[in-house]
């Protein structure tokens, strides 16, 4: 797991009206585990339910400083919060006086490992005093490194293996109840970590994401070869993420109904207690051009920021995968809080993460075996068949000549000199 975070460096300039500048710091890159575990088999081996909790390890040599000492300057995403807050909730009076006494500052300095994991701030400690569902303490992963995101229960494929590994349930319920339609709520495919054997190139592969909050899938892309195994490249399709007048169906994702983003964007405030998050691509890959221009510093680049999926067709296992997603945040003038002069309205990226796996060598030398065993083992009724045939052919002219042979031995006796 690698993150990148975008360092603000014209904070005063943007206060006045300025386009921000950000100067992308990173990798910063942790080794991610995460076992299936707590499992049980439902329903005479039909289903499968488990937990897959996640634990991040620092891994120093991949990563270009110390997460402890490096600091970033973004946007106060818990002053942007809670002025989310004053304005939503039934609250709000209580929560505006706090923001009012505070008089907090729309930009801070934070290090890496604060910003990720987690620490202690002085509005949200105040606002917890008051309200104590509202947690002291603010981090993008806040108490998800050793945690789950939940049950889910799996079909086995004992009956059909397309449904194999695919989601029936989450968190105890079939479907979302964040989004304004029934299709927008399905949970469906697999949770990315699995897919059933026998896939086509012209078929879609669904994969359910709680970072996302949604359902996704992923379309043929190209021909791929992994550690030597032969393999599809999906990605996500443009209109997966289109404005609703490329793809209207996304219409379900608007939250409230009408109040849709642009191309590229999914707003997912609904699902994460409030806060404005938008969620894209890195650097707003494939997203529109409004958000790239917004920010000086954007680079978006297929080969970089391109999610994707290299999986082997014929058994359905993940080669190498790469699940990029952007974290940014809402801002707007918020004079009533704070002294934001004449900011503009815009997404400010924080950070982008990009969440790879690659098969390893002994993976894919016992992959590559059983591949072969399954090519020998397919191929045999052919190879005895063409055995049949040039056993047979032998056989017919060993046949003729042994005839021949003895035809010409009676006609020597029949006819004898």
């Amino acid at each position: 797991m690698q993150f990148y975070f975008f360092n603000l460096t014209n904070p005063l300039e943007v206060i006045n009206g300025a386009t921000p500048f950000v100067e992308e710091i990173g990798p910063y890159t942790y080794r991610e585990y995460r076992p299936r575990v707590s499992v049980h088999i439902l329903e005479n081996g039909t289903k499968v339910s488990a937990l897959n909790p996640k634990t991040y390890v620092f891994d120093p040599e991949k990563s270009i400083g110390d997460p402890e000492v490096d600091l970033i300057r973004t946007v106060n995403i818990p002053a942007v919060t809670a002025m989310e807050w004053a304005q939503t909730s039934p609250l709000h009076l209580p929560l505006q006086l706090i923001l009012l006494y505070y008089r907090e500052e729309l930009f801070m300095t934070r290090t890496v490992h604060e910003l990720l994991w987690g620490y202690k701030d002085s509005l949200l400690s105040t606002i917890h005093f008051f309200y104590p569902e509202v947690d002291s303490e603010f981090g993008l992963f806040n108490k998800m490194n050793g945690t789950d995101d939940g049950e889910y229960v799996f079909l086995s494929g004992s009956r059909n293996y397309l449904n194999f590994s695919r989601i029936v349930e989450w968190k105890g319920k079939k479907s979302l109840d964040w989004w304004t339609t029934k299709t927008c709520n399905m949970i469906n495919g697999t949770d990315g970590n699995s897919f059933h054997p026998l896939i086509s190139k012209d078929e879609k592969l669904y994969v359910f994401s709680s970072d996302f909050c949604r359902s996704l899938y992923l379309t043929f892309d190209s021909f791929r070869s992994v550690a030597g195994i032969p393999a599809y490249r999906f990605v996500p399709p443009e209109e997966l993420f289109a404005n609703t007048s490329v793809n209207p169906d996304n219409a379900g994702f608007c939250v409230p109904a009408g109040n849709c983003p642009g191309t590229g964007v999914l707003n997912v405030s609904i699902c994460k207690q409030g806060t404005p998050i938008f969620l894209s691509s890195p650097h707003f890959y494939q997203a529109d051009k409004k958000y790239i221009n917004s920010i000086r510093g954007m680079n978006p680049k297929k080969e970089d920021h391109e999610m994707f999926l290299d999986v082997n067709p014929l058994t359905g296992v993940i080669l190498q995968a790469a699940k990029r997603i952007q974290i940014n945040i809402y801002i707007k003038k918020m004079p009533e809080f704070f002294d934001t002069g004449r900011i503009r309205t815009l997404l400010f990226p924080v950070v982008y993460i990009n969440e790879s796996v690659l098969i390893d060598e002994a993976s894919a030398s016992k992959l590559k075996y059983a591949l072969f065993e399954t090519t020998l083992l397919k191929n045999i009724p052919f190879v005895i068949m063409a055995l049949g045939i040039i056993f047979g052919i032998v056989f017919i002219v060993l046949v003729c000549r042994f005839r021949g042979t003895k035809d010409e031995g009676r006609e020597v006796l029949i006819n004898p000199e």
